[in-house]
């Protein structure tokens, strides 16, 4: 819902923009009715949308439930009696397909960058709406700049602009673009700069609130805007690329309590509900991934995780221990349970089909399989569930952290694909180390470890992992999807 909500938002901004942008003519008392019915059965249908998608069975419905819903909300507002330019609603819902369209066919692995981009669209029309209502009413009906009204724009403009920029840093950020440092970029009296750009920010606002006529008021508002539109890289430049997922996260309901503002100072109350929808949604992904990560909100804004200190020079030398394919086959062909753990290497690879080859393999010999799923595999909550999905991997062989690590010492063989943090045993131990607290798969707990990996590289965080240096672990060098292709080959030689 998140990521479906702030492009189509949009389009609803667009329209109500167009409509409350003209005096209004005498109002059609039925066809008012009518939009209002319309704008409620819009609310019930994003309610539906959030409650059906949290099932992954129902989740398809969720899509088309919020689909349904914007398109009833931008149809019901084009109706409006107030609307009279109608080549104005058309022109954002033309400019809107093409890049929706494009978006929806990024692959899978993007899916956090898109929903970036996504909340960089809906910031960028809530500040749009909020410039574009305050110039109209500064200079031709003052009198329906109210302070409340210039409270609410004020809200929408900072949050709308601090998100679209922020969302942009974000998105280059989870793309790894190579002029981008993905370490969090810090420098001294960091915290005193953004301190005082929020006061003047918030002297700013109180100024244009006391007095939204005042004769300079256009010119206090353009330094608001202008602090706004530098508070997103602010913000975000300092968080290193390990803590995106949960930065976009927040971001998103920075960008609904933007549309929640704009509700206000349209006089929508579909846009208040739909806003307020799409920030608590995006505040408790928040929290879920905070705690998942074992990260504060404060932390993550203002902290710089993922750097790591250069080993000690001198220190031990430790060896991974290799493993074949074919010896990998027999173990598993010989277990009882076998739990597979994907991760980011597995979406990279695209090898979700083979893995589902490799799990019905294993099942026609009677074996177990389960995979376990950690809340932030894959950058986001939910993205190994839709990979795996999209395989036709039943729904009740995923397994959530919590219930599956207590099956993890009765579990003959856990092969990990391309995941490396939520595996780290180091979490669990290392107080020196930067993820140490996170909640963790317990893969090392398994009688036998099976690792298939890319290369020798850390993961997302930059922390070395402790697991793969254990009796029990054995690694698999390669991509995840041809690695899997050779066990299922060997399994077959098997008979």
């Amino acid at each position: 819902m998140t990521t479906l909500c702030a492009p189509l938002l949009m389009l609803a901004q667009a329209t109500e923009n167009v409509a409350a942008s003209h005096p209004a003519p005498v109002p059609n008392g039925p066809l008012q009715v009518v939009v209002e019915l319309a704008y409620l059965l819009g609310a019930g249908l994003f309610i539906l949308s959030l409650h059906w998608m949290g099932d992954p069975k129902s989740a398809r419905r969720g899509v088309y439930a919020g689909v349904f819903g914007m398109a009833i909300a931008v149809l019901a507002t084009w109706a409006k009696p107030d609307v009279t330019r109608h080549w104005w609603v058309l022109v954002p819902i033309a400019l809107a397909v093409g890049p929706g369209v494009w978006l929806s066919h990024v692959p899978l692995t993007a899916v956090p960058q898109r929903t970036a981009l996504s909340h960089a669209f809906g910031g960028l029309a809530a500040g749009l709406v909020g410039t574009a209502k305050f110039l109209y009413w500064f200079h031709h009906d003052p009198g329906e700049l109210t302070r409340f009204r210039m409270g609410a724009i004020v809200f929408e403009v900072l949050l709308g602009f601090l998100t679209f920029t922020g969302s942009l840093i974000a998105a280059a950020k989870l793309q790894e673009v190579k002029w981008l440092p993905q370490r969090p970029w810090v420098y001294k009296g960091q915290h005193f700069v953004n301190l005082v750009a929020f006061g003047a920010a918030v002297v700013l606002g109180l100024a244009l609130i006391i007095n939204p006529s005042y004769q300079h008021s256009p010119w206090v508002f353009a330094a608001l805007v202008f602090l706004a539109f530098n508070f997103g890289w602010m913000l975000v430049m300092p968080i290193g690329g390990a803590d995106m997922p949960t930065v976009i996260a927040i971001l998103n309901a920075y960008a609904g309590l933007a549309a929640v503002a704009m509700g206000f100072v349209l006089d929508n109350k579909l846009l208040i509900t739909a806003g307020a929808l799409d920030g608590s949604s995006g505040l408790i992904l928040s929290i879920i991934m905070c705690k998942a990560m074992n990260r504060s909100f404060t932390n993550v804004l203002f902290g710089a995780f993922g750097q790591v200190q250069a080993a000690a020079p001198g220190g031990e030398q430790k060896q991974y221990k290799p493993e074949a394919p074919e010896d990998a086959a027999q173990v598993m062909a010989q277990a009882s349970l076998v739990v597979i753990v994907p991760g980011y290497g597995m979406a990279v690879a695209q090898a979700q089909h083979k893995v589902r080859e490799l799990y019905d393999q294993l099942k026609k010999r009677g074996v177990t399989v389960k995979f376990a799923i950690h809340p932030v595999a894959g950058r986001m909550p939910g993205h190994m569930n839709v990979l795996l999905a999209e395989a036709e991997v039943p729904y009740t062989d995923l397994v959530e952290m919590d219930e599956i690590n207590g099956e993890m010492p009765q579990t003959d063989v856990c092969l990990v694909l391309g995941a490396n943090d939520v595996v780290n045993p180091a979490a669990r131990s290392d107080k020196s180390s930067p993820i140490y607290g996170m909640p963790i798969l317990d893969a090392d707990k398994a009688q036998n470890v099976i690792v298939i990996k890319r290369g020798k590289g850390t993961g997302y965080s930059g922390v070395e992992n402790a697991l793969f240096y254990t009796d029990n672990c054995r690694m698999l060098y390669g991509d995840a999807q041809p690695m899997a292709g050779e066990i299922i080959q060997h399994l077959k030689a098997m008979g």
